[in-house]
């Protein structure tokens, strides 16, 4: 059957993006739309076709900048869009929206659209800094329509002049909301509970923090077990759910020799399912030094887990202070830990914030409620040019 449904193209720089950022969203557009999911080459960009029964499409776009090679991703992008003559084009990340929001423009799409899920250059200096502000301003200039995933990121971009479109947050923040029915604690059954706790050496009696994610420096990572390591005769657990990138972003040594020394910190690597790991955890710490908008946060609240977070983009979105959660300075070892000390020793607050943490999912950043305003906006712009 001959698809003549509108074109949509989704481009991201690396496949994961498409296929963790974006699950079942495709899925759900490409009843309005012909998709074709966009990205570097990997299997993630397969397992987008067969779950999301959508087309995709490889060019491979390096993360780092590198003129020779973006030059030639800009080639293959530009004669792509020549190719399919797609009516929209909706980017996710940095250099694959640089890219694309550049080639679109050429190629004449009609509809040019990037979200921005969280910028670089605020935590930069210098000559790089400069740079990479340069590069949003050519994106943001290329691009009909720009969108900040939060609140946050909305001033930023603000702050710093880096367009003069209208920004608009779609819903309430985020990317693609919070799957409910998969993020339910009612799903991990007290034996599946209890077999983790046996496996990791948890007894019911611990309080366990958790912490999903990259185990690097800008996560907090040095801070929240130079915390953690404060907090004795408590019986309490941290549950470091991730992988190391010590390439990239490497821990502190002394961090380190903590990870591996200290027994009641527990590192189990990255886990495809973090539903059971949350499942034994009391709350969520997340001292992350900048972020779009952390989908891990809104999990752990889908979970039922009040969180602490550092007060940057997105975590001060979504956690409301005493409410659902408590928000902390970035990169304060000192004020994190009073805030673990508390949220263990304070029952009744505790309480408040895990009762309050699951709602307040469910009324902002219900999966459903997301997919439905991004859709009202393709639909409206279309309007608006005659599409």
């Amino acid at each position: 059957m001959v698809n003549n449904n509108p074109k949509l193209v989704r481009i991201a720089t690396i496949p994961l993006s498409l296929n963790i950022l974006l699950k079942g969203q495709l899925a759900f557009l490409a009843n309005h739309f012909k998709i074709i999911a966009v990205a570097s080459p990997g299997e993630d960009l397969q397992v987008v076709k067969e779950r999301e029964d959508v087309i995709t499409h490889s060019i491979s776009i390096k993360r780092n900048i590198s003129l020779i090679s973006d030059s030639i991703t800009f080639v293959k992008l530009f004669l792509f869009f020549l190719k399919e003559k797609p009516t929209i084009i909706h980017s996710i990340t940095p250099k694959a929206g640089l890219l694309s929001m550049i080639a679109g423009k050429l190629a004449g799409v009609p509809i040019r659209m990037h979200t921005f899920t969280g910028l670089i250059f605020p935590s930069k200096k210098g000559l790089l800094k400069q740079v990479l502000i340069i590069m949003d301003k050519i994106l943001c200039y290329c691009a009909t329509n720009v969108y900040p995933e939060g609140n946050g990121v909305k001033n930023d971009l603000l702050a710093h002049a880096i367009t003069t479109k209208p920004l608009k947050v779609l819903a309430n923040g985020n990317v693609n909301g919070v799957d409910l029915t998969y993020f339910d604690p009612e799903k991990i059954t007290t034996i599946q509970k209890q077999e983790v706790r046996t496996k990791l050496n948890i007894q019911e009696t611990d309080f366990v923090f958790i912490f999903v994610g990259r185990l690097v420096g800008d996560k907090g990572i040095n801070e929240l077990v130079q915390a953690f390591s404060q907090l004795t005769n408590l019986n309490a657990k941290l549950l470091l759910v991730g992988p190391y990138e010590s390439e990239l972003d490497p821990l502190q040594l002394e961090t380190l020799h903590q990870i591996k020394n200290n027994s009641n910190i527990i590192t189990v690597g990255f886990q495809e399912d973090v539903r059971p790991y949350f499942a034994i955890s009391h709350c969520l710490v997340f001292p992350s030094y900048r972020e779009g908008f952390p989908n891990v946060v809104l999990q752990a609240g889908a979970m039922g887990l009040p969180s602490i977070v550092s007060n940057i983009n997105g975590c001060n979105e979504i956690i409301e202070e005493g409410f659902n959660g408590t928000i902390v300075p970035s990169k304060n070892k000192e004020l994190l830990y009073l805030s673990m000390q508390r949220i263990i020793r304070d029952e009744v607050w505790r309480n408040k914030l895990q009762k309050n943490a699951r709602e307040r999912i469910n009324s902002h950043y219900k999966q459903q409620l997301v997919w439905e305003a991004l859709l009202l906006e393709y639909q409206k712009i279309m309007k608006e040019k005659g599409l």
